[in-house]
């Protein structure tokens, strides 16, 4: 038999990952204290914090990926087009390689959809994490879409 105290818990936990607009790492944080401190009075919290965990853990993960190769494509198709000749005289550097305008312009807009990306990530995640509140705090299990289970 499931409790009421029990379903609040499970919804606290997802809500808790809200936490990170409050302060920095709130989202892995929070619900990691609220799952470590409920984890062994009920399955149905245990299954539900590992699932918001794993869920903070797949979106930091997706997040450095897509930036990791979008501010980069980003920086070099912008700084492209700016001479920096004290630098390269400095240093004596024999850098020659140029991407034409047209290969620029395709890396500015490639980083500009994957930024667009990591913004709607953080809208669907905002989304995710109230439909799991809401089925944590109706008794019903959830699991978040695109998750990679770390915790199991």
């Amino acid at each position: 038999m499931l409790s009421n105290h029990h379903k609040n818990v499970a919804a606290i936990i997802h809500l808790s990952a809200l936490s990170k607009f409050i302060f920095p790492l709130g989202n892995f944080i929070m619900p990691l204290i609220f799952w470590t401190m409920n984890k062994d009075k009920s399955e149905f919290v245990d299954k539900h914090g590992k699932q918001a965990i794993n869920f903070q853990l797949s979106i930091l993960l997706y997040t450095f990926f897509i930036g990791a190769i979008t501010i980069p494509l980003f920086l070099f198709g912008v700084l492209n087009h700016i001479n920096f000749p004290e630098f390269w005289q400095a240093y004596d550097f024999d850098f020659d390689f140029h991407l034409s305008n047209r290969d620029s312009y395709n890396v500015v807009i490639f980083s500009i959809l994957a930024g667009l990306l990591v913004i709607a990530a953080f809208i669907l995640e905002i989304i995710f994490i109230i439909i799991a509140t809401s089925k944590a705090n109706q008794g019903e299990p959830y699991k978040y879409p695109l998750t990679i289970n770390f915790l199991k």
